[in-house]
């Protein structure tokens, strides 16, 4: 009966509210979901979404010549978007998330059965950093973005999902309301005032897979009157110190200097075993953002510095520490910690944040040799995207995308989790509804 079941049930159906680059998004493909729309307010994010429903409608249709000659530019954008259904791309509505765009949006979305609402609202009022920076209490109080959970409540009352997961930062824990009260506090009794119950945990997606220090704060509603409880993530741990950041997810790639870019589309070596396990890389791809941005003459020397601290020492170079002809910021204070470079020999690299789009001296690449700040594609390996997945924008959008967006393989581990929520309550469906047909109805 499991099995049937099992069959009967496994197309699971989402929508992702304030989707981004879609990396939540695609842990739950990857895992059988089916979406039905994704809800995001950046174009270039948006161009990407409708880019990766079209990657895997081609996979589906088994196409994906037509996809590598889009990255290769061997047809255009216009004609690329030509081949893919209109439903599906007509599912990435560009809107941003409010009052006064809810109805248009719920109207563009349609009416569906929807087992799912995922997504993560914008982290910036919750992030701790974030708070730290707007130093107006009242201006930090009365921040449209702390109330966007409330959006997910009238997408739970209009399309009343099974279960919800909502994704953020760790600082949303300490965030609080005007009146003192903690915002989890709060939302956790506005989510029971339409019939969801929550819990959460905080979450580092290093112990998932992902070679990366990233923690995130998973909360996960369902309703009342379901039979369940928070899953236990720890069945999901993996162990990473078998594996090396630079080793495992760098080396494979050509070597470049500050401001070169790779248009070849091919590799410098073989995938490793890490990049194989977790389908970062395929056989087929090919090779894109591989561009490394312009680095000046006096960083490149604060660069080799950093390295050769790192590797000597296991120490971060400060500011302070450096030689005085190589300063240029006066406060040394503030910059103190500007200069970064990716732990090449550990398992997993610092937070890949949005700002890197502004600055990538926070993530120097480890190679002594290439004296440069890591690129596009290098990023998004950090944080666990496959190489066929292509950002569409500038190589600033395409940084952002990737600094805002939840770990691809992280995300899976989560779709795992509530995929076992989803077929627990279809199996105590289906067995009331056994008991209620009797046993020999019951049967058939």
């Amino acid at each position: 009966m499991w099995h049937n079941l099992h069959m009967k049930v496994s197309k699971f159906t989402y929508i992702d509210l304030f989707a981004g680059a879609g990396g939540l998004s695609e842990g739950f493909i990857n895992e059988g979901f089916t979406p039905i729309s994704h809800v995001e307010k950046d174009k270039f994010a948006c161009e990407t979404l409708k880019t990766r429903i079209s990657y895997h409608y081609l996979k589906k249709v088994n196409n994906l010549g037509v996809y590598y000659d889009y990255l290769k530019n061997k047809i255009s954008k216009v004609d690329f978007y030509k081949i893919i259904p209109d439903e599906l791309l007509n599912s990435i509505i560009c809107e941003e998330i409010s009052d006064e765009k809810l109805e248009e949006i719920e109207s563009k979305i349609g009416k569906h059965n929807v087992d799912l609402i995922v997504g993560g609202p914008p982290c910036q009022a919750y992030s701790i950093v974030g708070r730290a920076r707007v130093r107006d209490e009242e201006k930090k109080n009365r921040d449209p973005r702390r109330f966007l959970y409330k959006q997910y409540i009238s997408f739970l009352k209009r399309y009343n999902p099974k279960i919800f997961v909502f994704e953020n930062v760790p600082g949303i824990l300490s965030a609080k309301d005007v009146d003192g009260q903690l915002f989890i506090e709060k939302m956790r009794m506005e989510f029971q005032e339409v019939g969801y119950l929550i819990d959460f945990a905080l979450l580092d997606t290093s112990d998932y897979g992902v070679l990366q220090k990233r923690k995130r704060v998973i909360i996960i509603g369902w309703q009342e009157n379901l039979q369940l409880s928070y899953p236990d993530f720890s069945t999901e741990y993996i162990d990473n110190d078998k594996f090396e950041v630079q080793k495992d997810i760098l080396n494979d790639l050509p070597n470049l200097k500050q401001g070169e870019s790779w248009d070849k589309f091919i590799y410098k070596k073989e995938a490793s075993d890490y990049l194989k396990q977790f389908s970062l890389r395929s056989e087929n791809d090919v090779l894109t953002w591989h561009i490394a941005r312009p680095t000046n003459t006096n960083d490149s020397q604060i660069y080799k510095l950093v390295i050769e601290k790192w590797f000597n020492e296991h120490k971060r170079l400060h500011y302070k520490d450096l030689p005085e002809n190589l300063k240029t910021q006066k406060n040394q204070d503030v910059f103190n910690n500007r200069f970064s470079v990716v732990e090449g020999d550990l398992p997993y690299a610092h937070t890949v944040v949005a700002h890197i789009e502004q600055d990538g001296h926070y993530y120097i690449h480890p190679d002594i040799q290439q004296l440069r700040s890591i690129t596009v594609r290098e990023a998004a390996r950090i944080q666990s995207f496959p190489d066929n997945y292509y950002f569409e924008g500038s190589r600033s959008a395409a940084f952002r995308q990737i600094g805002n967006a939840v770990a691809p393989v992280f995300a899976q581990a989560v779709a795992r989790k509530i995929k076992e929520m989803l077929w627990k309550i279809s199996l105590n469906q289906s067995t009331q509804k056994n008991k209620e047909l009797g046993p020999l109805q019951g049967i058939y």
